[in-house]
């Protein structure tokens, strides 16, 4: 019996592996057709993705997505969100 595994899954793991990676390196090295819907269903599952700018030595900006940790605030009102319905 073969197991499949998803495309959120694979980048799940890459995520939570500690790679960071551009909504570019998403759709080319998962065959993802939309990066920002993708890692809006993976926030939809609970996961604290970030989207962090960064500058290269040349001065361009780019944006890369990262696994972080959720701050205290965000996820009181979360719970606060769920309690009320």
């Amino acid at each position: 019996m073969t197991t499949t595994v998803t495309k959120t899954a694979k980048v799940i793991a890459a995520l939570e592996s500690g790679v960071e990676l551009t909504g570019k390196q998403i759709e080319s090295r998962y065959n993802v057709g939309n990066a920002r819907a993708l890692i809006s269903s993976i926030r939809m599952q609970g996961y604290p993705v970030f989207l962090n700018k960064r500058t290269n030595s040349l001065g361009e900006t780019y944006s890369k997505y990262r696994l972080g940790t959720a701050p205290r605030s965000v996820v009181a009102a979360g719970y606060q969100a769920l309690a009320a319905g």
